[in-house]
């Protein structure tokens, strides 16, 4: 390098905090920023690779790859400031008091980014899942980095935050497998033939046309209750989103095949006996009414 071109890189341009700046240190402050925009182009490529193969939502993949291209350029704009001199304690001590107020105004919304992270990793949950979500049965319609949007059964759109997801205890009647175990009761009176109800019970199951048709349907004789000797029938269906309107055919299957079988269903009953004292008392009123 000739005098000339040593002396240009060594012009002196300004100081910042004490600390002079040259066009040698401008020029490589300027080049670590632009190979933190290099990295960060590289990474989105290779690190969203098995988001998609996962099939994770565009959104989402959209969402993730902002975040590394902040990080990977908040460190290369980091190592650039100190190239220039500039001291990064003072600025990591005000931006650590600005990140802590930060924080407790935006706690809410980091617990459930961290929870979309969590959800992201782990695949507990994914869209297209059938989930119960405080006594709300929903299908999962898209997975996002801070909530998660639902479809319930009435055809209504909710946005459930993704740190209730995780925090709580969540049904997911899809997780392994779509299969789900259908049930009702039924409550027949005493006098009825119990063999009887077994078989129609059974019968009436076995030929729903829509039952996943590898498992048996199951009769069970649950109790003894105050008015009626109660059952419980269970078949199993290949989706649980169809529950609602498939434990409808099936109550009113049971229904008419009771019904034609002249088993009775029963309904709650009160019998009243009165002591012999108060029959006597009832005897003699009568005996002195007008009407007798």
């Amino acid at each position: 390098m000739d005098e000339a071109t040593r002396n240009f890189f060594e012009r002196h341009l300004f100081t910042i905090a004490g600390t002079p700046v040259t066009v040698a240190t401008l020029l490589s402050a300027l080049t670590i920023v632009i190979a933190a925009l290099v990295v960060s182009w590289f990474l989105q490529r290779v690190l969203v690779r098995p988001f998609r193969r996962a099939t994770v939502q565009d959104g989402t993949i959209a969402a993730i790859r902002r975040l590394i291209h902040y990080a990977v350029v908040l460190v290369g704009m980091g190592i650039a400031l100190d190239t220039l001199g500039i001291d990064l304690g003072a600025l990591f001590a005000a931006g650590a008091f600005f990140a802590v107020a930060l924080g407790f105004a935006m706690q809410n919304i980091a617990q459930n980014f961290v929870s979309g992270v969590i959800l992201l990793v782990e695949r507990t949950i994914k869209p297209g899942d059938v989930l119960e979500v405080e006594g709300r049965v929903v299908r999962v319609v898209e997975l996002r980095i801070r909530s998660t949007l639902v479809r319930t059964r009435d055809d209504e759109d909710l946005i459930v935050p993704n740190s209730v997801l995780v925090q709580s205890t969540v049904k997911n009647f899809t997780l392994r497998d779509s299969l789900f175990r259908l049930n009702t009761t039924v409550g027949v009176v005493y006098s009825s033939d119990l063999e009887a109800v077994f078989r129609e019970l059974r019968s009436v199951a076995a030929a729903l046309p829509w039952r996943y048709k590898a498992k048996d349907p199951r009769v069970f004789l649950t109790d003894f209750g105050d008015s009626s000797v109660n059952f419980r029938v269970s078949v199993w269906i290949e989706d649980p989103w169809d529950a609602r309107v498939l434990l409808s055919n099936l109550n009113d299957a049971i229904w008419w095949a009771l019904k034609n079988a002249g088993i009775v269903i029963a309904f709650p009953q009160l019998d009243v006996h009165l002591d012999p004292p108060v029959m006597q008392s009832i005897e003699r009123l009568s005996a002195g009414s007008p009407a007798a």
